[in-house]
């Protein structure tokens, strides 16, 4: 009864309970081979400052697994068992952030370490933990112990903690045994573990593309069956989820990894329109093809354009079938827009600045086959034709439009003023469009 009411005192004050290192299995670097000088100066330095003031402090998570696939790691996050409060005085340039759990940025120039304190069982008493009936977790502030830390984080690739100073990789759960197996698995019991959070689902199917990790059989087995949990999840943080997921560099992979796994349902539905129709399948493959590259090549993405691209043929659809029922072209596109933004946003969460410009590339669209008198010229002060001529671009790479649209707007933006009045139809002229394949009539623009 003591015991428990002193862990009831402490954990309800938000200390954090001491480290364990004695349930690690502590690596040398023979063992795990990670060359302390790819860690970030400002890393180490955040280090050294906690270790001078009595914690424990490693770099941990998504970093140490990156490091041991050999891949460069976009960031150097911190776990340590002092409280944030304790980091904020250690360091001077340093904020406190967060309100279900705070955490520390440090800031060293322009670069920002995140300090995380290491975080307790859900399951703890002092009560500052919700469990919806579903088992989805909806609110969770507790410290604790480093080995808590590791049982709580998703995957065993993401569960190890890396100590610069003595060059050792600290593993609860076996974590580095799967990297070097090239498997992804979850830590503890699969559908518990998604049950509490069903984002996980989504962060396995990105993870295992970008990584290249194959899915452990008894982490994949249960994610078809419990797709649907992902309808209670708050869309924002869906949408972060899906940004992450298309913005890896690997948006292909995961694409149709989200189908094979039945995730797709709910978040981007149209997937299941569009990969199912020759022209909608080249369209996205283009898209997502074009992401990834920019991507790779450390290049801005903008996840406006890339949702623009996505959600096209869901846009076609709604577009034509106003027009069937009689509708005047332009005011059947601004209503196919807004029922389609309308409706991903309710799931994704689209917020208004990435939906405004998808909607504005979406309405520059029939402007593009508007090849006489002032239109043109127009069109090039618009601020978004270049974002337009991309997504135009795609579409006549894709067969939806014939390919001498494109290339004339190529020629006309690079002309000078002689040339771009001797290029000037004398009507406006409807873009020529190929044969279509399918006995559907024609979705594009009229």
């Amino acid at each position: 009864m003591i015991k428990k009411f002193l862990q009831h005192v402490f954990r309800g004050k938000k200390k954090p309970a001491p480290h364990t290192p004695h349930e690690a299995e502590r690596f040398p670097r023979r063992a795990h081979g990670i060359d302390r000088k790819l860690i970030s100066p400002a890393a180490m330095k955040t280090i050294q400052e906690l270790h001078k003031a009595g914690f424990a402090a490693f770099i941990v998570g998504g970093a140490v697994r990156d490091l041991l696939l050999k891949r460069t790691p976009k960031d150097f996050d911190l776990a340590t068992n002092a409280t944030p409060e304790q980091v904020h005085r250690i360091f001077r340039r340093s904020r406190l952030i967060g309100r279900r759990f705070r955490i520390v940025h440090v800031m060293f120039g322009a670069e920002t370490i995140e300090v995380t304190t290491f975080r307790g069982s859900h399951l703890s008493d002092d009560g500052d933990s919700q469990i919806a009936d579903s088992g989805r977790i909806l609110r969770d502030n507790v410290f604790g112990s480093q080995e808590e830390d590791a049982a709580r984080r998703d995957f065993t690739a993401n569960a190890l903690y890396y100590d610069p100073q003595s060059e050792e990789v600290w593993d609860y759960h076996h974590g580095l045994q799967d990297i070097k197996a090239g498997m992804l698995r979850i830590i503890g019991d699969p559908v518990t573990r998604y049950r509490e959070d069903p984002v996980r689902m989504l962060r396995a199917v990105r993870l295992s593309a970008k990584l290249g990790l194959k899915l452990h059989a008894a982490t994949e087995a249960p994610i078809p069956h419990l797709a649907d949990l992902l309808d209670d999840v708050p869309p924002a943080r869906v949408f972060d989820e899906m940004l992450k997921l298309f913005l890896s560099g690997h948006a292909i992979e995961s694409a149709k990894a989200l189908r094979a796994h039945g995730l797709h349902h709910g978040l981007l539905p149209m997937l299941d329109v569009v990969l199912e129709q020759p022209l909608g399948t080249s369209f996205v493959t283009l898209a997502l093809a074009n992401t990834d590259e920019r991507v790779l090549a450390d290049k801005p993405v903008s996840p406006a354009f890339l949702f623009a691209t996505l959600l096209w043929h869901e846009v076609l659809l709604a577009w034509q079938k106003h027009q069937d029922q009689g509708e005047r072209p332009l005011p059947s596109l601004m209503r196919a827009m807004d029922e389609v933004s309308d409706t991903q946003s309710q799931k994704l969460a689209i917020t208004k600045r990435f939906s405004i410009v998808m909607k504005e590339i979406w309405s520059l669209q029939p402007r593009f086959e508007q090849r006489a008198g002032q239109r043109p010229y127009r069109l090039l002060e618009n601020p978004r034709f270049r974002a337009g001529y991309d997504f135009l671009l795609l579409r006549c790479q894709s067969g939806e439009l014939a390919m001498d649209l494109a290339e004339w707007w190529e020629r006309f933006a690079q002309a000078n003023a002689e040339e771009r009045a001797a290029m000037l139809l004398p009507n406006s002229e409807p873009a020529k469009r190929p044969r279509r394949r399918r006995k559907k009539p024609s979705t594009a623009a009229q």
